[in-house]
């Protein structure tokens, strides 16, 4: 499976897509370059929810690895991401071109970074990577397919996925979440949430038991993505996700001027929920317009 991301990710291809190498090389030799910014941590949060969930190909009981390319510094959190993706059991390797941040690479890699993290000078230079990522990727699938996943999943579907999402009490500043838990309670809930127009993608870990959260510290007038992913030791589930905008802040109403002099006059208004200051502004009316 591929994606392409700058400040929105783009899946260009599913792990279920194609069947043959074949095919994937065809499907490389047409693939169009996406310019544009560096949000890494979107991009890594965009593969966990949209190219490793089954309806994408993946396998619950299959081993999962991420192989990160990127020629700059990520504008947003990317450690954040991709340590999430290492919690769920999802290795990362970091490939560098140009002027990658090789310190942002390592700190993204899973262990150990001499097998999983690589940097060239420029993009012809990654065929001499190839050989030598191909034998180390090929190993740790082995050694980790060998280890007992007893825990893990092997099917999805309502006993594994939650269900009826609920989004209330929805203000400027926060909203509730609530849902439906699966047949099998999973060990953990990842609740991931941000602006659909690209931002940083914020996160809360919640215990198995519990299926609600009140997200706060929102920003007004906001159209907000929210996925609900049960994780299951190793594994995730089907994510359930949702969207909502934030209310706008609330205005001051009711205008009254009042003890007006030759230089003075006194204000009046209704109060805006939740402000702490006002900001006054006045400016003398252009000339022939009305008081």
């Amino acid at each position: 499976g591929l994606s392409q991301y700058s400040s929105d990710p783009r899946t260009e291809w599913d792990l279920s897509t194609h069947s043959t190498r074949e095919q994937v090389l065809e499907a490389v030799r047409n693939l169009r370059y996406k310019g544009g910014n560096t949000f890494t941590g979107l991009a890594l949060t965009h593969v966990l929810e949209q190219n490793l969930k089954p309806d994408a190909g993946a396998r619950l009981e299959a081993e999962k690895l991420v192989i990160l390319l990127t020629d700059g510094k990520s504008q947003d959190d990317a450690n954040l991401a991709a340590q999430t993706l290492k919690n769920l059991g999802i290795e990362i390797f970091a490939i560098g071109v140009k002027n990658a941040d090789e310190a942002e690479l390592r700190q993204v890699a899973s262990e150990p970074l001499e097998l999983t993290v690589y940097n060239v000078l420029d993009f012809p230079l990654l065929s001499s990577l190839v050989g030598k990522l191909t034998r180390v990727l090929c190993t740790r699938i082995k050694e980790r397919s060998h280890k007992e996943t007893s825990d893990t999943p092997v099917n999805t579907g309502p006993q594994l996925s939650p269900t009826d999402l609920k989004i209330s009490a929805v203000t400027s500043k926060s909203m509730h979440l609530a849902w439906s838990p699966p047949l099998r309670p999973p060990k953990k809930y990842r609740v991931v949430y941000y602006p659909s127009k690209g931002g940083t993608p914020k996160e809360v870990v919640l215990e198995g038991a519990v299926s609600s959260v009140q997200l706060s510290n929102l920003t007004s007038h906001t159209e907000y993505l929210v996925s609900v992913i049960p994780v299951y030791g190793a594994a995730a589930g089907d994510a359930l996700r949702g969207v909502t905008s934030t209310l706008p802040l609330s205005s001051p109403r009711s205008l009254r001027v009042s003890e007006l002099s030759h230089n003075s006059l006194g204000l009046s208004w209704k109060a805006a929920q939740g402000a702490t200051h006002y900001l006054v502004l006045c400016s003398a009316a252009p000339e022939g317009a009305e008081d």
